[in-house]
């Protein structure tokens, strides 16, 4: 199931919204949000997959909000204002739905959604085999890397950053974050919502930040502070 936001600020409109996700089957709605504020919290501590998300909104707009995420879901865009399509698409918006649309209108965009889905759980072609490596689908080849390799992952939208020792360019892939991490053995493990850190790799933790090389300071996030001071407190010595 992927699971959805539904976010607009008139009653009427995140109603429509909200009953339209509900009848497309492969749709889960978590919530539906009268403001792009309290759809930030409700993704704080929650994985979401896709928003539909109205763009003029008080306090903050939609598409300022999908702007200020540091991974962004799936967006479907939905608005009175034509002008905003070509914005819209700049960000990435898997579509955008002009008011009024209908259930068939929206039955096409939820389709796109769920293609996007699809290949962004398909981009791991195999399992982690007996020589600890994976195949992962990158510009249009199928490479293989060595887990032992990856010095950590970062999420960019839809796409990974999968940094590895000894390249100068990070692998790009279509693939989320979640996915990922349930591929990834246990020496890995997710430190904030952009970024997965194989914790073999790790020079120095200074504060909420963990330092994997003279270049790299990557950022712990509140939500996973817990579990890697545990994973510290195993390996620590001394008082």
């Amino acid at each position: 199931m992927i699971k959805c936001l539904a976010i607009d600020d008139e009653p009427l409109a995140l109603e429509q919204l909200a009953n339209y996700i509900k009848k497309i089957p492969f749709l889960e709605l978590v919530a539906r949000c009268q403001s792009a504020l309290d759809a930030r919290e409700i993704m704080e501590c929650e994985v979401i997959d896709a928003i539909f998300c109205d763009i003029n909104m008080p306090d903050l707009n939609g598409m300022d909000f999908v702007k200020s995420l540091a991974v962004p879901p799936m967006v479907v865009f939905t608005t009175a204002y034509s002008e905003y399509a070509v914005e819209g698409f700049k960000v990435d918006a898997v579509d955008y739905l002009l008011k009024p649309f209908g259930l068939a209108d929206f039955q096409r965009a939820a389709n796109k959604v769920k293609a996007r889905y699809d290949l962004m759980n398909t981009a791991v072609v195999s399992t982690v085999d007996e020589d600890n490596a994976i195949f992962l689908k990158t510009e249009y080849k199928v490479v293989r890397l060595s887990i032992s390799d990856i010095r950590y992952v970062e999420g960019m939208s839809e796409y990974l950053k999968i940094h590895v020792e000894g390249q100068p360019k990070p692998l790009i892939v279509l693939l989320s974050m979640k996915k990922m991490e349930e591929r990834l053995p246990n020496f890995f493990m997710r430190i904030h919502r952009s970024y997965i850190i194989n914790l073999k790799k790790i020079q120095e933790v200074n504060k909420n930040r963990v330092i994997m090389d003279r270049d790299t300071w990557l950022p712990i996030g509140d939500n996973y502070k817990e579990q890697f001071q545990d994973y510290i407190n195993t390996k620590f010595l001394g008082k």
